[in-house]
């Protein structure tokens, strides 16, 4: 918000008082015009006018210096009104009382439609945290159902394939029901971030060890290097974060190898990266943005855009940073920044 100038607000003051000095100026006109006719000295009228014009400059630049504090208390107010109407300027005349009852009038209705839009919000977040919960009693009771059958029960290799196949898609199922209880976590304004020291092998293997069987199914080989690495974090959203990431690299890769390791170049910037069918381009400055799939996105038909959106609000709330690098048909690499300790809070 730029602050007023005096040359705006002369030209605001002006223009609000051109009726007045037009009407001076036409007085003025028609006294000229009638001494003239009468053959009078018209030295007289000018006279006259320089007199009243000497007369209402002073009146006038008080009037412009009171015009011109109000204009200032009015601009300050635009941040304040949010939270209150106190401080307006008090009404100088029935006019400005009738304007300040028509703003006291919109500050109702918007405090009463904010009101409102809290209270469903917060009833929608409720009702969706207690479907994510209770959506997991018979994700695990299918999960258990699934089990590979042994061999002497009569199942056939078939059927045993089939219980596998459909066991990774419930699997696929849970990490979906995760992401929707982690996005409403850290929308909600208490996120419960605990920073403390962490060794970065130890948050690593949990992500890995839960995408195992996926890689096993996948036949994607891993090359994971030791990091000997301690980090300032949140261990169980930066352990989410890396999730996230397995899983589209599992995802977006048919064959090869996903490797994890730390960058050689002193920071402590830990780097995922696969050998999938990459990033376009055009895509690279986006795919942080809420919603956004891009080409690989609309190609799969399942992507959400909403992973590596979390993965990026919740890295900055660690103040830790996030980088993708990718071509088409090269692979991508993702580089997580983890020596930053200026916590972000919001």
């Amino acid at each position: 918000m730029n602050e007023i100038s005096l040359w705006s607000a002369g030209k605001q003051f002006l223009r609000g008082h051109s009726r007045g000095i037009l009407l001076y100026c036409i007085f003025a006109g028609i006294f000229a015009l009638v001494f003239y006719l009468y053959h009078l000295q018209v030295e007289a009228v000018l006279y006259a006018a320089l007199l009243c014009a000497a007369l209402a400059i002073p009146v006038l630049t008080v009037d412009f210096y009171s015009y011109y504090q109000r204009c200032r208390v009015l601009q300050n107010l635009q941040q304040q009104i949010i939270f209150s109407l106190e401080g307006l300027p008090e009404a100088k005349g029935l006019l400005e009382e009738e304007y300040h009852e028509l703003i006291a009038a919109l500050y109702r209705d918007k405090i009463r439609l904010v009101s409102q839009a809290d209270n469903e919000r917060s009833d929608l977040v409720d009702y969706y945290t207690l479907w994510a919960h209770q959506i997991k009693t018979p994700i695990a009771a299918m999960g258990l159902l699934l089990q590979s059958p042994a061999e002497d029960d009569g199942s056939t290799p078939q059927s045993m394939e089939q219980n596998r196949e459909l066991a990774m898609e419930l699997f696929k199922i849970e990490q979906y029901v995760e992401m929707v209880l982690q996005y409403l976590r850290l929308e909600s304004p208490s996120s419960d971030f605990v920073l403390k020291r962490y060794a970065l092998d130890d948050i690593v293997r949990q992500a890995v060890r839960k995408y195992a069987k996926m890689f096993i199914r996948r036949k994607i080989s891993l090359d994971f290097s030791e990091l000997n690495c301690d980090v300032l974090t949140d261990e169980k959203w930066l352990v989410f974060v890396i999730e996230q990431i397995l899983s589209n690299a599992l995802k977006y890769t048919q064959e090869g190898t996903i490797s994890i390791y730390m960058e050689r170049d002193g920071a402590k910037t830990l780097v995922i990266a696969d050998t999938g069918i990459g990033i376009a381009g055009e895509d690279l400055p986006r795919v942080f943005e809420k919603g956004f799939t891009g080409y690989n996105g609309r190609r799969d038909k399942k992507s959400t855009g909403i992973g590596l959106y979390l993965c990026k609000r919740i890295l900055t709330k660690l103040s830790h940073t996030i980088v993708i690098e990718g071509e088409p048909g090269k692979g991508t690499k993702v580089k997580i920044g983890l020596d930053r300790v200026d916590t972000v809070l919001e």
